[in-house]
C-alpha cells in the first residue's frame, strides 16, 4: 500500500510539472523596464537580499539584457549586481525564455501570470522550486496580491514557502 500511494504522489507531482501553464502572449516591449520582487520563494543565490529588482532591457542581437539588484542584509545594505541574458523559446508566445548569468548554464523562466496592463508578473519554472511575484512599483495592494495567490494555489503551489520581500 505504501508504495502505491508513494507512486501515486510522484505521477502527481510530475503531471503539475508537465501542466503548469503559461500566459498565451508577452508583449516584450510592454514587459521590459523595472519590476520590484514583491514575494518569492527563498533561494540561495538571493539570501539576505533586500529591495530587489529586476530591469529588462530588449537587445539589438535577439536576446533580453537582465539586471538583478538588491541590497544585502538590509534596505541600506551593499548593493549586489548581476547581469545576464534572457533567450525567448520559439513557438511560446514569449511566455517561456532561459535565463542566462553564467555560461553555459540557462535556466527556464515562465511567465505563468501577467496583468492585462503589465503593471503585476508572475514568474516560475515549470518544476514549481522557483517563484516569484513581481510589480512595476516597490508595493502591491492586498487585494491584488490575494487574487495571485488564490490563482498560484490553484496552480499547485505552496504559499507556506512564499516570503514577502521588504522593499522601501
Amino acid at each position: 500500500m505504501r508504495k502505491l500511494y508513494f507512486l501515486m504522489a510522484l505521477i502527481s507531482l510530475t503531471m503539475k510539472a508537465q501542466n503548469l501553464e503559461t500566459v498565451p502572449f508577452v508583449d516584450l516591449d510592454k514587459y521590459a523596464g523595472k519590476w520590484y520582487e514583491i514575494a518569492s520563494y527563498p533561494q540561495r543565490f538571493q539570501k539576505g537580499c533586500h529591495g530587489t529588482t529586476a530591469t529588462y532591457t530588449k537587445s539589438g542581437q535577439g536576446y533580453i539584457i537582465v539586471e538583478n539588484r538588491c541590497n544585502k542584509n538590509s534596505l541600506t545594505g551593499k548593493q549586489s549586481y548581476i547581469k545576464g541574458k534572457a533567450f525567448v523559446e520559439k513557438n511560446s508566445g514569449n511566455a517561456r525564455l532561459k535565463v542566462q548569468f553564467f555560461w553555459p548554464f540557462r535556466g527556464k523562466y515562465w511567465i505563468i501570470d501577467l496583468a492585462e496592463d503589465y503593471s503585476y508578473a508572475v514568474v516560475s519554472h515549470p518544476n514549481r522550486k522557483y517563484l516569484w511575484i513581481l510589480s512595476r512599483s516597490p508595493q502591491m495592494s492586498e487585494s491584488v496580491y490575494e487574487q495571485i495567490l488564490s490563482r498560484l494555489e490553484k496552480k499547485g503551489f505552496d504559499l507556506l514557502k512564499l516570503q514577502k520581500t521588504e522593499q522601501n
